[in-house]
């Protein structure tokens, strides 16, 4: 079976507002004390709904980046209140010397700790907080349910290498966590995330669901309904990682949805919903030939038969894997103390909605060929498959 580390490694109108944070909600709720922030990346999936995030509540934002990935996310009249440092944190950070201070750093692309290292070394004199992105896959072990951030992370028989695989992403999050917390003690804060989903994911992990439910027809759903499964809004990560910078909470968080509370079968039924309101809408611009064509049914099919048909975890059926022997606590990783600090969230079918609403922008030819999910073909084939098993 497929882990899910292995996936974890990559992060109703043609409106935009949709790629962005709930501006209506943070609309003004301007910060006590405007911070000066520092973001090393920001031009990715997380880091536009931070800074957005950020800007709704009256914080100064410096993006530091290479100028590669989405160069133009940023650009023109509309965004000249943020300041923007080209450089690389490999080989390239004179943009970052001199006695320039800033408040807080948010550094959302750590993945090797030698860079984390060199980033967190350098600024450590001239910033008072520096916020971290880890990841739930950090742990070594997610089969006791309702860990906690105290359990014990993973570990590499080599600490110094630097190819990023299934086996060597969680050792290096956790290389990256220690290095930062060495370069400022006591002044870091590590959130570790869980599937970031929403708006303007580029990996298809979770749009897969609502996208599929949109095309109708039977839907092949993996393991049972209440198989438990966990993810955060992008959205809602943003907006805790501005809160936590604004309370100066130095602390380690996992940062998912309550364990235990979300399950396969809320997340399929929130997808139908929207998939079916999603092509009401479009029947209703441009008159459908065969509107019952987006009509969906779930079948779900149990772990073992999709492990005999090599259907994997994860990637064929994502954001699942079965809740068994070292998975036994998957979807149920203690998420208490973010919430207890402040994390909120929106309800899973504005989730839902607003992911597919997004997708729908998408070009076609885009939207023809997803990053995750089992084909249309294979998945078919499997259904087939399972219903003659089922015969007597």
């Amino acid at each position: 079976m497929t882990s899910r580390r292995d996936f974890l490694i990559a992060g109703y109108a043609a409106a935009a507002w949709l790629a962005l944070p709930d501006a209506a909600s943070a609309a003004g709720r301007k910060s006590a004390r405007p911070l000066d922030i520092l973001v090393m990346g920001g031009t990715g999936f997380l880091g536009p709904h931070f800074v957005e995030a950020a800007r709704n509540r009256g914080h100064k934002l410096t993006l530091f980046n290479r100028g590669k990935s989405n160069p133009t996310r940023f650009s023109g009249e509309e965004f000249r209140d943020i300041e923007q440092l080209k450089g690389d944190r490999k080989s390239d950070l004179a943009a970052l010397e001199g006695d320039r201070r800033w408040d807080a750093v948010l550094d959302t692309s750590a993945y090797l700790p030698a860079d984390v290292r060199r980033s967190a070394e350098l600024l450590a004199p001239r910033v008072d907080q520096y916020l971290i992105i880890s990841s739930i896959s950090v742990y070594a072990d997610n089969s006791t349910p309702h860990a906690d951030e105290t359990a014990a992370v993973a570990t590499l028989a080599d600490p110094t290498v630097t190819e990023i695989t299934g086996e060597t992403y969680g050792g290096l999050k956790a290389l990256c966590e220690q290095a930062a917390e060495a370069a400022l003690p006591g002044r870091t804060t590590v959130v570790r995330p869980g599937l970031i989903v929403g708006p303007g994911d580029t990996t298809d992990r979770f749009t897969y669901w609502p996208a599929r439910a949109a095309r109708g027809g039977e839907i092949l759903a993996p393991g049972a309904p209440d198989n438990p499964t966990q993810v955060i809004d992008v959205r809602d990560l943003a907006e805790f990682l501005v809160h936590l910078l604004e309370i100066r909470n130095f602390a380690v968080f996992n940062a998912d949805a309550p364990a235990g509370e979300l399950t396969m079968g809320a997340v399929l039924t929130a997808c139908q919903k929207a998939g079916t309101e999603a092509n009401q809408i479009q029947c209703v611009r441009a008159p459908c030939d065969q509107p019952a064509a987006a009509s969906s049914s779930v079948t779900w099919v149990p772990a073992d038969f999709l492990e005999q048909q090599q259907v994997s975890a994860w990637q064929d059926m994502p954001a699942w894997i079965p809740p068994a022997g070292e998975y036994a606590a998957f979807g149920l990783r203690s998420t208490v103390r973010a919430q207890a600090a402040g994390l909120k969230y929106r309800p899973l079918e504005t989730t839902v909605r607003d992911t597919l609403h997004w997708w729908l922008t998408l070009p076609e030819e885009r939207r023809a060929k997803p990053k995750a999910g089992i084909s249309a073909e294979r998945e078919a084939e499997v259904l087939k498959a399972w219903h003659a098993s089922a015969k007597p």
